[in-house]
């Protein structure tokens, strides 16, 4: 199986912590030069240093804030002009919890800047790259909310079926260039992001927090969170030469509780 990535240049966002920073270790693993993406400096500089190195691969950091969609594109344009961009991985925390019959119209539009404007900008700053070299990976990383809302993630839920539709589009437009498109569904993994929703969901039903999180797991058929390096081995092989035959596909990684086939 090739999984070889010597040579490609991959982009990844959302890598100063979770998913993300385990995406950009997997990759590196596989030979590509990573540069990380996030708001933090001092973190992502140090993600970078802490990434495998074997022979010539180079590795760096970029600090942008997915929000700032001028600035984002500059920044990232210039990274594809000095290095072309060959994989892309989006990924972004998630919105605020709560129902989205009470949500602001404000919410919902930061949400769809924060997601999927930034997917489509940060697409469009290394497009030039991936068609030149005919070579292309792009991989979302979204949620199960895709195929199964989940309760009181209203503004999520919306938004994410809004990046996989934008990503199922753009797999069949790209796919002759030789690039792939395809997201990747994550269930519960032990985050950041899921510490924040076991504890609203505590408070919201006044349960103890470790009730809450022993509800969840029981959830799953594996009877377990999910850890980020288990997350991101399905990121990188989506990444990876032996994937090239798959995509537009939204891919589950969550122990099998999603309950649609």
């Amino acid at each position: 199986m090739d999984l070889d990535l010597t040579g490609r240049h991959a982009l990844v966002c959302g890598a100063s912590e979770g998913i993300g920073r385990a995406v950009a270790h997997e990759l590196a693993l596989m030979g590509a030069d990573v540069t990380v993406l996030a708001r933090r400096a001092d973190a992502l500089a140090e993600v970078a240093d802490g990434l495998p190195r074997h022979g010539a691969q180079r590795h760096g950091w970029l600090a942008a804030d997915v929000a700032a969609t001028d600035a984002l594109r500059a920044s990232v344009e210039a990274l594809a002009a000095a290095r072309p961009v060959h994989i892309l991985v989006n990924n972004t925390g998630g919105p605020p919890g709560g129902p989205a019959s009470t949500a602001t119209a404000a919410a919902y539009l930061d949400a769809f800047n924060r997601h999927l404007i930034a997917n489509h900008t940060l697409l469009q700053s290394v497009l030039p790259g991936m068609r030149s070299a005919a070579w292309g990976r792009v991989v979302n990383i979204v949620s199960t909310s895709v195929r199964e809302p989940i309760p009181n993630l209203g503004v999520s839920n919306t938004v994410r079926g809004a990046v996989a539709s934008w990503a199922k589009t753009l797999s069949r437009e790209l796919a002759a260039d030789g690039i792939t498109v395809n997201n990747v569904l994550p269930g519960y993994t032990q985050t950041r992001r899921l510490e924040q929703i076991i504890d609203d969901r505590a408070r919201a039903s006044g349960q103890d927090v470790q009730a809450v999180a022993e509800a969840m797991r029981a959830s799953v058929p594996a009877r377990r969170f999910a850890q980020p390096q288990e997350i991101a081995a399905v990121v990188a092989f989506l990444c990876s030469p032996a994937a090239a035959y798959v995509n537009g596909v939204s891919l589950p990684v969550d122990g099998g509780r999603m309950q649609s086939i």
